[in-house]
């Protein structure tokens, strides 16, 4: 028994849920975004301000899609009326961000800068106060494509285990390691 896929999602004020064949529309405030249902396994019923989701047999197929899809919905729905954000922190002598136009220009102790194209249902930020370490900040109504943004820029300097250094999360812990002690005589 699906614990998440059970649960009701709540309509908030200003967003539609349709749904036309095996696609599920979310309209609000921020955009709107779309997904695809397997219609074969889950049925969607959206009615009295709330959407809940069953599923049309018990295989492990089925279970394991009614809490996704539940979820995808869900995320969707919070999408467009607050939005779903990231921020990244680059720790680092002379790591650098930089916004120019509709790339983001960033100096993580390459021998060249390295430059990502933003995609345009994104906004992203780039924060640098001194004496802190520069933010970038990405936010969007789409969890999954802020989510892999995010990663694709951690990916290039992932933070390492001796000194701290590199692109990691706000907020997230990265465990030291002790260094080689010098050899005793």
């Amino acid at each position: 028994m699906s614990r998440i896929g059970n649960n009701p999602i709540v309509i908030p004020e200003g967003v539609t849920i349709t749904q036309e064949g095996s696609v599920i529309k979310v309209k609000g405030n921020l955009g709107e975004l779309t997904q695809d249902i397997d219609s074969s396994d889950i049925t969607v019923n959206i009615e009295d301000n709330k959407v809940t989701l069953s599923r049309k047999s018990d295989s492990k197929e089925a279970r394991s899609k009614h809490g996704l899809y539940r979820a995808l919905i869900a995320n969707m729905t919070q999408g467009v009326t607050v939005g779903h954000s990231k921020i990244l922190e680059l720790r680092g002598v002379g790591y650098r961000a930089a916004i120019q136009g509709k790339s983001l220009d960033i100096s993580v102790g390459c021998s060249h800068n390295i430059v990502f194209d933003i995609p345009q249902e994104l906004k992203v930020l780039a924060e640098t106060e001194k004496g802190k370490s520069p933010l970038i900040k990405i936010s969007g109504s789409d969890k999954q494509l802020v989510g892999a943004f995010a990663a694709r820029i951690r990916s290039e300097r992932k933070p390492e285990p001796y000194k701290g250094k590199g692109i990691r999360y706000q907020g997230e812990y990265v465990r030291k390691k002790a260094g080689k002690t010098a050899a005793a005589k």
